[in-house]
């Protein structure tokens, strides 16, 4: 056995256990999922992005939502299909290990900065609706996703490097689908509760910083749609937001449960299933939850497909 597990080549990926029938089952159910993810948010970028009647605030910052999603779903999916239809566990290198953890953890930043953003966009439309175009023009949209995107990617270059600065000498094998951060602490030989101490306290930031602006965006929304005297008027400004809430409650609720808590080094399973929520399950709802009950968008998907119809007709 080496002693220094950190000076290894590679980490070998334990996957999920059970029987190869079980396996081929997942894989099963996890492809399907992961298609329809990819495809649905591809559909909304192309949609957002060819249909003049889109052409705001709202479905600008969502067509860029949907590209984090397909990315942060194939950092690590693929190579779990991979890993269910192999027998064995799946051998990843220590630079492709430290690549796949840092840009899941800086696509899930950028994509709660950008939850944020969306909240404080559906505020202003809501609540101050005559100066909605002023405040939220092209300039500020562009600004607010560039910094979303370069923030989530800088936030993490410290957590991932302090990581790796590890010993890893207890074993080089992950109980995981991925490179996950618990449980390579837990193969340190290193004291890292310092460590989990300070990547909880930048979970807790990230997470709950983003939470705040949502959260009072929200407040100010419900009373405002309250004070609405006709009941058909609080349903449609609700209609505005009501997907936007509902993919807050998943997404937030799935972060607080898989990052915010103070021992990093959490059971197999509990990771794993958590794991599973945010690269699989909330992916593969955001098409839905975004596009099944807004008539705009569906209104501008069968005028794409008519389009796309009569140009193979002819």
């Amino acid at each position: 056995m080496l002693k220094n597990y950190s000076s290894a080549p590679e980490f070998y990926l334990l996957g999920f256990h059970g029987s190869k029938e079980l396996h081929d089952i997942l894989f099963a159910t996890f492809f399907f999922l992961y298609s329809v993810t990819v495809m649905g948010n591809m559909v909304i970028i192309v949609i957002v992005c060819v249909d003049k009647r889109l052409q705001s605030p709202m479905y600008f910052f969502l067509g860029h939502l949907s590209v984090l999603e397909i990315l942060i779903t194939s950092v690590a999916v693929p190579l779990m299909l991979r890993g269910l239809l192999l027998p064995g566990m799946q051998a990843m290198s220590l630079t492709a290990c430290s690549a796949q953890l840092y840009l899941y953890l800086s696509l899930g930043t950028s994509e709660l900065v950008l939850i944020g953003a969306m909240a404080v966009d559906r505020y202003v439309a809501v609540c101050n609706p005559l100066r909605y175009n002023i405040i939220m023009d092209s300039h500020t949209c562009i600004w607010v996703v560039i910094v979303s995107w370069v923030f989530g990617f800088l936030f993490q270059i410290w957590p991932v490097y302090a990581t790796f600065q590890l010993t890893f000498c207890k074993s080089n094998v992950i109980d995981h689908f991925l490179c996950d951060r618990g449980q390579l602490l837990k193969l340190s030989c290193d004291d890292s509760l310092f460590t989990e101490f300070i990547l909880f306290l930048m979970a807790v930031f990230i997470i709950v910083g983003s939470m705040i602006p949502t959260i009072i965006s929200y407040t100010y929304i419900i009373s405002t749609i309250l004070k609405i005297p006709s009941a058909s008027g609080r349903r449609k400004a609700f209609s505005t937001c009501a997907s936007h809430f509902t993919f807050v409650v998943i997404g937030y609720g799935t972060c607080l449960f898989l990052y915010v808590k103070p021992k990093q080094t959490q059971a197999a399973e509990y990771n794993r299933v958590a794991s599973l929520m945010v690269l699989v399950v909330t992916p593969f709802l955001n098409p839905f939850i975004f596009t099944l009950r807004n008539e705009k968008f569906i209104e501008a998907f069968r005028d794409v497909m008519k389009r796309c119809y009569q140009l193979l007709k002819d």
